[in-house]
């Protein structure tokens, strides 16, 4: 893949068009006798007929849905909504499918796609490639004007934690309770290009930088540059990436809601002239460390002063904060939703559901909330 220059980066985000959001769903494929990660989504897709709504990825226990831009989080909440029924009728019993950061009892190493595609990563990565059963919630803005985008994603990078710590779904792993609100972090991190993101002081420092990962390591692309926010070269989006997948539509959508809302609202204050502050990656780690460890129960820090405070606290006072832009943009009820997620997060959920039933009915609750 060809790395974009400056002025076509500067296209892409100058090009006319309307602001909105985008869903990408990473699912689970499980086998319905063990509830074990099935690697057998190539299957699962054959039978789906080349819908484009559905795609591939590097784990081959892993299927990809992805809405269409849409104006608001409950016009592609409703996609994902049909998608996850399709998914459903196309596994005919044979499969099932859930939704969680990472599955509760899966071994630590699986099986990768055989897909050419894929080949490099493959190869390049080995072991660490097959360790990378994770999934994630990626959440697309499309935010018009290169200076307006570059200044929204340096926000956005400190406001990553707080996203990471109301998504939290992925406390256990390999059978076992791993003490964290969310391992899927710690896992990723074993490839480059992870974590918190650098800042850029326009598109041609974006530029110099891809240009730079491109020559500095062969096959690296705009695709592998797998930070939790990135801004994306060809849609032209704010890419959010930090969050866990959830495990049921109105789950997702609260999230998306969340992310879409802060987007918006960084967007709001750069055109009315307030200077949105960029933070030292160092101190967005503290609150990241705090999100992937206690996830709602942690605390999280002023990046100015330090200051700590209980995590749901601010979130609460930032979902406050954020309801007019939220009205603004359509998604009032699924930012609801969100200061819902607050009292009890998914890694809370996980917890509960495990003591009652063990790893694998926890499995098995994972895959009947699929549809919920």
């Amino acid at each position: 893949m060809a790395v974009p220059s400056a002025e076509r980066l500067r296209e892409v985000f100058d090009r006319a068009g309307q602001d909105g959001v985008g869903i990408e769903e990473e699912l689970m494929v499980l086998d319905p006798e063990t509830l074990d990660l099935a690697p057998r989504a190539d299957e699962l897709l054959a039978s789906l007929a080349g819908d484009s709504r559905f795609k591939p990825e590097l784990v081959a226990a892993q299927v990809e849905q992805v809405t269409t831009p849409v104006a608001t989080v409950a016009a592609a909440a409703a996609q994902l909504e049909a998608g996850r029924r399709r998914l459903g009728e196309a596994a005919g019993g044979k499969l099932l499918l859930a939704g969680a950061g990472a599955h509760p009892f899966a071994a630590e190493s699986g099986v990768l796609n055989t897909a050419e595609r894929y080949r490099h990563t493959r190869e390049e990565y080995a072991c660490v490639a097959r360790r990378q059963l994770v999934f994630g919630l990626h959440v697309h803005v499309r935010v018009r004007g290169a200076e307006r985008a570059v200044a929204v994603y340096n926000g956005m990078r400190s406001y990553l934690p707080e996203v990471a710590a109301l998504a939290a779904n992925a406390p256990f792993y390999s059978g076992r309770d791993t003490g964290l609100a969310s391992i899927r972090p710690k896992v990723s991190e074993l490839l480059p290009r992870q974590g918190v993101p650098p800042a850029f002081a326009d598109l041609e420092d974006l530029a110099r930088a891809l240009s730079f990962t491109a020559r500095a390591r062969a096959h690296a692309s705009p695709r592998t540059w797998w930070w939790e926010l990135r801004l994306h070269p060809f849609h032209g989006t704010v890419e959010v990436r930090v969050a866990d997948q959830q495990s049921t539509v109105g789950e997702t959508a609260a999230v998306a809601a969340f992310t879409h809302s802060l987007v918006a609202h960084l967007a709001a204050r750069h055109d009315g002239g307030e200077p949105v502050p960029i933070h030292s990656t160092w101190r967005i780690e503290e609150n990241r460390w705090s999100a992937c460890r206690h996830g709602l129960d942690g605390t999280l820090a002023d990046l100015e002063t330090g200051e700590r405070r209980p995590a749901r606290d601010r979130l609460r006072e930032l979902l406050s904060e954020l309801e007019p832009t939220a009205a603004g943009i359509g998604c009032s009820a699924e930012l609801a939703a969100a200061l819902r997620l607050t009292e009890t997060g998914g890694a809370e959920r996980q917890r509960s559901v495990a003591v009652e039933r063990g790893v694998q009915g926890l499995a098995r609750w994972l895959a009947e909330r699929f549809s919920a």
